[in-house]
């Protein structure tokens, strides 16, 4: 039998026990139901499961507001044991909903905390661009992610459009985020053919250099999938330096960077293994140009110049050798990125291009 309850939320917090074990864990804590219509009641299942090593039921619940209800089961929950409680939402306001639902049971351990969320609408919006990318059994619209000329501080977001292309129910998941990124699906949990959104939010505080950091996470289709190339999504970052507090005569002062071009092209491989060139950089400026970082966005490029300080008026050669195998095998587009203290151009991305 189950029990329908609504109680108004007073304290969820201190009413747990934080020095007691948690007897009752779900398989998802929190669930996201993406875009719900306008007064139409959501309600989503939660499995949750005995961990105390005994028999235990669900004594109480509490909830956020008065607009969502629990129903749970009154039997006892062996130990091992799973159960379902179904949470539902009265989607009667519009916008973005964030509930907290917390179990309290017979054992002493401390409440388990739920949390329901999404964003009620008054028409639900699909995305209507392609998936032309495949991150294992999920079609994606792009699979290469780029935060670029990021200052420090700053918490910029990128999303990717998914869709199930499986036969079954799944619960995508991003894996093997560095500390630095933060990942969100919505909807949760996504049916054969729906579709949803993964969002991906960088915070800057934690990149401890300036210039790009890359990373590879995956993408899978349940928590505990395994890693796999074919599930990859590449994310790149560029901080720059901060000249925000610099004084209109420090300006006047400044380094002062040319670049003979943007573009580099190393011709037509024919039988070579390797192609080079050259880019001539000048210090246009009154004081010492420094190059603080040089990188290169993808394999199969190297790249060495004589000296990272110029003097004003000094001209170095940046030597370019590609490797024609690695560069037609690359993914994204052959780079190199290079910073700099010209507060008014710190970055400057030479393109790399090779005839076919």
């Amino acid at each position: 039998m189950m029990k329908q309850l609504s109680i108004i939320f007073f304290s969820l917090l201190s009413l747990g026990n934080p020095a007691s074990a948690q007897s009752l864990k779900a398989v998802n804590e929190v669930i996201d139901c993406g875009q719900v219509t306008f007064r139409r009641p959501v309600s989503i299942d939660y499995e949750v499961k005995n961990t105390s090593g005994g028999p235990l039921t669900i004594t109480n619940v509490r909830t956020s507001c008065g607009c969502t209800t629990v129903s749970y089961p009154q039997t006892v929950i062996p130990a091992g044991g799973s159960a379902t409680v179904t949470v539902s939402y009265d989607a009667k306001q519009l916008g973005h909903f964030d509930k907290q639902i917390a179990l309290y049971t017979s054992s002493a351990g401390e409440a388990l905390m739920l949390t329901l969320k999404g964003i009620v609408v008054t028409k639900v919006i699909d995305y209507a661009g392609d998936y032309p990318y495949k991150l294992g059994d999920i079609a994606a619209d792009k699979i290469d992610l780029e935060f670029d000329d990021i200052s420090q501080g700053e918490r910029p977001q990128q999303k990717i459009h998914i869709m199930n292309t499986t036969s079954k129910a799944i619960q995508p998941v991003v894996m093997h985020l560095p500390n630095y990124l933060k990942a969100d699906v919505s909807p949760s949990k996504l049916a054969p053919g729906q579709s949803g959104v993964v969002t991906i939010m960088l915070d800057s505080r934690s990149l401890t250099q300036f210039g790009l950091t890359q990373t590879g996470v995956y993408l899978g289709r349940n928590p505990g999938d395994k890693v796999a190339q074919n599930k990859e999504i590449n994310i790149s970052a560029v901080l720059l330096p901060a000249f925000r507090n610099m004084t209109e005569k420090e300006y006047e002062l400044a380094p002062k960077l040319h670049v003979s071009e943007t573009t580099l092209n190393l011709g037509a491989p024919g039988k070579k293994k390797k192609l080079k060139g050259d880019i001539f950089i000048m210090n246009e400026g009154k004081t010492t140009l420094e190059i603080t970082s040089l990188q290169m966005f993808t394999g199969g490029v190297e790249v060495s110049l004589p000296t990272t300080q110029l003097a004003p008026g000094e001209v170095v050669k940046l030597h370019v050798v590609g490797n024609v195998k690695q560069l037609r095998a690359a993914r994204s587009k052959p780079r190199v990125l290079m910073i700099t203290n010209d507060p008014k151009r710190p970055k400057v991305v030479i393109d790399i291009e090779m005839e076919k």
